[in-house]
């Protein structure tokens, strides 16, 4: 179970914004590279990126990346991740999932081990899952040696669900960018009610929230 999720989507009663993403893409491969260009005329500085795994880039509870994403899988993807690489090089780009490198579900490590080793980038070791470890996140960047971020406001989390990954941005002050369709589709009725809620919101007025410049 996700304490941190239970818990969090009380705040959602009071401010239905913040699980609001501030820019949707269909799947990973739609990611810009840098993920300024993301966000359209707003060009934010961003410096650092969070990747979400589970149905991001990869099969739920699989640590390698989905490669039907791609018409030539090999190649597309690893020039993704490349590109994702050169542009956000370490310690400016970040793996944090809720099924690998958490204390409850990863005790060892194993698979944040593994999935480090089969993509090149960091896993952030976490005691609090989505969206409550943004603490976490930001002392990540913070303190790692190298780091050119001083802002949460200079990240971008990448993720598909809404109630973790966005929500976890907009908590954090950072910019969130929604993997609508992931990587394999579900029945489940709770995740189908979650694609249709933005729109929902939206429609009654809510917006998402803009992080500050200094936060």
């Amino acid at each position: 179970m996700n304490v941190s999720a239970t818990l969090n989507f009380l705040r959602l009663i009071a401010r239905p914004s913040l699980c609001l993403p501030h820019t949707t893409i269909p799947n990973f491969n739609d990611l810009p590279v840098p993920l300024s260009d993301a966000f359209g005329p707003l060009k934010p500085d961003i410096r650092a990126v969070v990747l979400d795994k589970d149905n991001c880039f990869a099969v739920p509870k699989e640590n390698v990346v989905y490669k039907p994403y791609a018409t030539l899988p090999e190649e597309s993807l690893q020039e993704k991740f490349h590109s994702l690489l050169t542009a956000y090089p370490t310690p400016h780009l970040l793996i944090v999932s809720n099924s690998a490198g958490t204390t409850a579900s990863d005790p060892a490590s194993t698979h944040a081990r593994l999935l480090s080793a089969n993509t090149g980038i960091p896993v952030l070791h976490h005691s609090t899952k989505k969206p409550g470890c943004g603490p976490q996140i930001l002392a990540h960047f913070r303190n790692a040696p190298g780091s050119r971020v001083t802002a949460a406001s200079q990240i971008a989390v990448v993720g598909d669900r809404l109630f973790t990954d966005v929500m976890t941005a907009n908590l954090m002050g950072s910019w969130a960018v929604w993997v609508r369709d992931g990587v394999v589709g579900s029945r489940n009725p709770f995740l189908a009610w979650e694609r249709k809620l933005p729109g929902r919101l939206e429609r009654y007025g809510f917006k998402a929230l803009m992080p500050a410049s200094n936060s």
